[in-house]
């Protein structure tokens, strides 16, 4: 069995709980679809000492993930990204890109450029990109 790599980075000094950051990390990896339904975690035994940290806590980011159906976890064989809830990660990746366009959007505002331009432009880059 092929264990999924996650590259998770903590940080000590900001206000986030470490639980939270490894569940955010975790969440993102699945949203931008680095990790695939069926996909195998790491053993939160494993994770916790891979980052030197309390089985607690990878155990508590675990629960959150799986609270919200991202993942699955089965006694014995251990945490597994969920593909049983497509249509709300789905959800989540839309949303997530209406931050971006937002994002832009507010950009352009900056410039100015009017929407038709900013169309126009994605439609160019999008036709360079599938040619």
């Amino acid at each position: 069995m092929i264990i999924a790599m996650i590259q998770i980075i903590l940080s000590h000094s900001g206000g986030e709980p470490i639980y939270l950051q490894i569940e955010r990390q975790i969440r993102q990896s699945i949203m931008r679809g680095e990790m695939k339904p069926g996909e195998p975690l790491p053993s939160i035994r494993q994770l916790a000492k891979d980052l030197g940290i309390s089985v607690i806590t990878t155990k508590r980011a675990y629960s959150e993930l799986e609270a919200v159906g991202l993942i699955e976890s089965m006694v014995g064989r251990g945490s597994f990204v969920s593909g049983g809830n497509q249509d709300m990660i789905r959800e989540q990746r839309l949303r997530l890109i209406e931050d971006k366009i937002r994002d832009i959007l507010e950009e352009c505002r900056s410039i100015p450029i009017e929407a038709e331009e900013l169309f126009e432009m994605i439609h160019t880059i999008n036709k360079e990109e599938t040619e």
